[in-house]
């Protein structure tokens, strides 16, 4: 499989690692406008031409521009960006008029999108026992731009579409108490922490708790790569890591 990655951040070069690490894949194309290392300054269809896939990690600003480029040219594209959902609908059309194919997250960790699975059963089971509460944190390096993260935004959704009583989410610590119809979504920063995310299940006999933490951005680089491969296979459209995790319990693999 020939990928371009467009974007080539701390996140292309991650997913260049993992191309190259792969032994089955290999490289087509490099876009980014700043960057040392690129090999195309600006995302074109003849930048494309020689691709059977796109990995997208570059500016939400971009996103829908870059997704209409990949649909008229036939391009598989995988989108990692975040930011950029408002667009949703439009980019919607684009690839149907297209008959094009695109999967999109704010995280391709396999194990964030098993993780999402977890939370949404978890949901459904105390759904009906109403003495639990339930709440999700997530820990995070310094340096990262958002809070919370879209992956505990997720998570929190998740969440909210399974369990009745919960009617919307509090983002952060407000001053005074929290609504008992709300979800908590919490946030720290500190140090280089890759990201830990926690759901808590908690009533006056116990509590529980579901937790991913990731040891390395390397899982976001491969679930990328391994959800690319699997878009090729797939009928035109868009998909989400849900479809992608979906197929692979159900045992199709990438």
């Amino acid at each position: 499989m020939r990928i371009a990655i467009i974007g080539y951040g701390r996140m292309g070069k991650m997913i260049q690692k993992e191309i190259e690490a792969s032994g089955n894949n290999q490289i087509s194309a490099i876009i980014d406008p700043y960057a040392e290392g690129a090999t195309h300054r600006a995302l074109t269809k003849e930048a494309l031409q020689n691709s059977d896939a796109a990995i997208d990690f570059s500016a939400a600003s971009t996103t829908l521009e870059n997704i209409k480029i990949y649909s008229e040219s036939g391009i598989p594209a995988v989108i990692g960006t975040t930011g950029w959902l408002n667009n949703l609908a439009e980019a919607e059309r684009v690839v149907s008029e297209n008959k094009a194919k695109l999967i999109y997250s704010g995280n391709f960790s396999i194990g964030v999108a098993v993780f999402l699975h977890l939370a949404e059963a978890a949901g459904r089971i105390i759904n009906n026992i109403s003495s639990y509460d339930v709440s999700v944190s997530e820990v995070h390096h310094r340096e990262k731009a958002d809070a919370p993260s879209g992956t505990a935004l997720m998570v929190a959704e998740k969440l909210l579409s399974t369990i009745d009583r919960k009617t919307g989410l509090q983002i952060g610590n407000p001053e005074g108490k929290i609504g008992k119809e709300l979800i908590n979504v919490a946030s720290m920063r500190v140090g280089s922490v890759p990201g830990i995310h926690t759901i808590t299940l908690d009533s006056a006999a116990d509590t529980i708790e579901i937790r991913h933490t990731a040891r390395s951005r390397e899982g976001f680089a491969e679930g990328a790569v391994k959800a690319a491969a699997w878009l090729i296979k797939q009928n035109p459209g868009i998909y989400t890591m849900d479809d992608f995790v979906s197929a692979l319990i159900g045992g199709q693999n990438a």
